[in-house]
């Protein structure tokens, strides 16, 4: 027996110096993957180094008690209804040191890799949903963990099974427009229909996106108001982007002429005046150019439009202040007559007959 305890101690004593000349590489290994540009060298040895060490104490114990201090058959007690034995104990062990390893592979992916990714983009929802990933991420491998040990020791973990499973159930109904707003924010931030800064319309709302965020978007409407809309309506409804593909915006100017007019000489002198308000504005663009459409014979007057870009959304209505006014001024030059909605009411004068 001295002589068991003799060789046990020497393995513990080779495990030591083993796990010694790991942490010496471990170290090592850093400093070298510190110089590389990739990330994942750093990401393996953050998960693998500390749980590789523990492993290899753990193993060395393991032979030293099993070889030559106490036979596998004996590595067995009862406590109470409960039978352990010592293959369920270093069993137990290997699955910590997996979830250890598995748990921080996992959580400096999503650490590492995630922040980069989130700096790349202007929302704020994957900045605000990334620390909700590394806690479920963690605690879920954990949660297996805890339930494989369970197992291991022949613990029925079925009924465990489903009041989680209940309980989960309870909480998504719970939460379903919560969650349903956290999915909407994760879509937002994939598909990107806008960006902060871009100006939509949504419903009866109108404005600038100031915050995505993982619940709810923010937009500042022209009146300098906050409207706060759910993530899920966002993704369910139809939302028109002013900013995308580019933030260049058609520009309506309807014009209405009198009957009689040269509707020829109107048309050349609203492109005559399209083409001033690029000179002179700095709104105004050339390409695509400038139409002029005359649309319909209406009650009283001549109806169209006049067609043109602006560079940027929030110019037009100064293209529309500007050229209104200028049309005014040309027509009042030209004599042409701007018609207003007016109703003859012919009266037809008869005869009285007495009866």
């Amino acid at each position: 027996m001295d002589a068991n305890y003799g060789y046990a101690g020497i393995t513990i004593a080779a495990g030591l110096v083993a796990a010694i000349l790991t942490y010496v590489v471990y170290c090592w290994l850093q400093r070298k993957a510190e110089k590389t540009e990739t990330l994942i060298d750093d990401i393996i040895l953050l998960a693998t180094g500390k749980p590789l060490i523990v492993s290899i104490l753990a193993v060395t114990i393991y032979i030293a008690l099993t070889a030559f201090v106490i036979g596998p058959d004996a590595m067995h007690w009862t406590i109470g209804e409960i039978s352990i034995t010592g293959y369920q104990i270093i069993n137990s062990v290997f699955i910590i040191i997996a979830s250890w390893i598995v748990s921080s592979f996992s959580y400096n992916v999503i650490t590492t890799y995630g922040r980069w990714l989130a700096s790349k983009t202007q929302t704020e929802a994957d900045d605000q949903l990334l620390p909700m990933l590394e806690v479920i991420s963690r605690y879920l491998i954990w949660f297996v963990a805890f339930l494989l040990i369970l197992s291991e020791f022949s613990i029925d973990i079925t009924p465990m099974l489903a009041g989680a499973g209940i309980g989960a159930i309870a909480l998504a109904l719970a939460a379903q427009e919560i969650i349903g707003n956290f999915l909407g924010g994760a879509i937002l931030t994939v598909d990107k229909p806008f960006r902060i800064g871009d100006r939509i319309k949504y419903d009866t709302f109108f404005g600038d996106v100031i915050s995505i965020g993982p619940r709810s978007t923010r937009i500042k409407t022209l009146d300098f108001q906050i409207v706060t809309i759910p993530n899920s309506k966002l993704t369910s409804n139809v939302i028109v982007n002013y900013a995308m593909p580019d933030i260049r915006m058609k520009v309506r100017i309807p014009f209405s002429v009198a009957y009689g007019s040269n509707i020829r000489r109107v048309k050349t002198i609203l492109l005559e005046l399209a083409n001033e308000a690029a000179a002179k504005t700095p709104w105004v663009v050339l390409d695509p150019a400038p139409s002029v459409y005359f649309l319909e014979f209406g009650e009283s007057s001549l109806n169209g439009q006049l067609i043109l870009y602006t560079n940027n959304y929030d110019f037009t209505w100064d293209v529309q202040d500007y050229l209104n006014t200028r049309i005014d001024d040309r027509f009042r030059e030209e004599g042409i007559e701007i018609p207003f909605r007016q109703v003859d009411v012919h009266m037809r004068s008869g005869g009285h007959q007495d009866v």
